[in-house]
């Protein structure tokens, strides 16, 4: 893989490991003040509160599981494994790394784990 590419992909995954951290971050904020609020005061309070929190609670779990993805091609990157499919180790197609920079999976090898 082109030099350049893997560090013009580098950039982007640490750019968007800031970005998740910011939204983690925010989102805990969210979640506290949605979790404290003494001011409820009937069940459309209630329930309209524990649905805010639900949706905090899954916004939160998808951008740690996108973190941690983020992460690991980190990882990929400075192992000089990056643009390989963690599964068959086949070249993972430019175009998909520039949709989905944190892709660990070929087009082949994701499309059979789908099936399952």
């Amino acid at each position: 893989m082109e030099e350049q590419f893997r560090q013009k992909m580098y950039q982007r995954l640490i750019n968007m490991r800031a970005q998740i951290l910011e939204n983690i971050l925010a989102e805990n904020a969210d979640f506290m003040d949605a979790t404290s609020n003494d001011s409820v005061k009937d069940s459309v309070d209630l329930a309209s509160n524990d649905i805010d929190i639900r949706l905090l609670e899954t916004i939160g779990a998808q951008d740690v599981n996108r973190l941690k993805k983020v992460e690991a091609t980190i990882g990929r990157i400075n192992n000089d494994r990056f643009g390989l499919c963690v599964k068959c180790t086949k070249k993972i197609d430019e175009e998909r790394l520039e949709a989905i920079p944190y892709a660990a999976l070929c087009i082949d090898c994701q499309k059979g784990s789908e099936h399952r």
